[in-house]
């Protein structure tokens, strides 16, 4: 994706600092200084310097989306009256409509055409004759590569976390489990994709809803968070992948 080895180099910047913030953190200091930085990291002054005064973000905040969260709500609305897969737009204070669930789950930040053209963008909802339809289960911008970068990123980097707190005997033990076998048909591969896709649909709005009341009821200093995923992995063993074709060598 054309990737170079000086963006290699910046990232491993950002997270020697990230790590090194962490491990100051750890031991008692909130706010290490420019040089504590440079120390743990060995990145010369001026280098920390510009990566901690940096504020701009490549990737969208995937938690923090409007979007992502007046979808959440409207599919928890599904669960429990599947007429609610079709809103008009707008319908007043009282009835269901699509400007109300933006409104509540956006808590009136964000106005709901807004919320509404993203989610067109995204082919997760369409709209017709002032009714919007949901059209997918799940919140998957497949169509915005900078928002599917900073869904792996997030979700890769929890993943990870918990997988390194676990191994390292650090407390509370995450739950990190996996089942795996081999030696199957794609086919059943397939099947036992599908099976856990439909487990994970229930799960999903049985998270949601418990993690809307937590936070609802949780006190304004509250700094907890939490993200529960599931993966699913298969492929052909024998196929072996696609062979790029040769470059020719420039004659000398």
């Amino acid at each position: 994706m054309g990737v170079k080895h000086p963006h290699l180099e910046e990232l491993l910047r950002d997270l020697l600092l990230e790590e090194a913030q962490r491990s100051w953190r750890a031991q008692g200091v909130p706010s290490p200084n420019l040089s504590q930085l440079s120390v743990t990291t060995g990145l010369n002054r001026k280098a920390v310097t510009a990566k901690v005064r940096a504020t701009a973000d490549p990737l969208p905040h995937t938690e923090l989306s409007a979007a992502a969260k007046t979808f959440t709500l409207w599919l928890q609305m599904l669960t429990q009256d599947a007429s609610f897969r079709r809103l008009p737009v707008t319908a007043g204070h009282t009835a269901p409509s699509f400007e109300n669930v933006a409104r509540m789950s956006s808590r009136g930040n964000v106005h709901h055409r807004t919320i509404l053209d993203e989610l067109i963008r995204l082919n997760m909802v369409t709209e017709a004759d002032g009714v919007a339809e949901l059209t997918t289960d799940g919140f998957v911008p497949v169509e915005d590569l900078q928002s599917m970068l900073a869904f792996l990123g997030d979700n890769g980097r929890d993943h990870l976390l918990a997988a390194v707190a676990n191994t390292l005997g650090e407390q509370p033990r995450m739950l990190e489990r996996a089942v795996y076998a081999r030696g199957l048909a794609l086919q059943d591969c397939e099947q036992v994709h599908q099976l856990v896709r439909e487990r994970w649909l229930a799960l999903h709005h049985e998270l949601a809803q418990e993690m809307a009341q937590a936070v609802g009821r949780a006190p304004a200093d509250a700094n907890g968070r939490i993200r529960v995923g599931i993966y699913t992995y298969y492929e052909d063993e024998g196929t072996p992948p696609p062979m790029r074709p040769p470059e020719s060598e420039p004659r000398k």
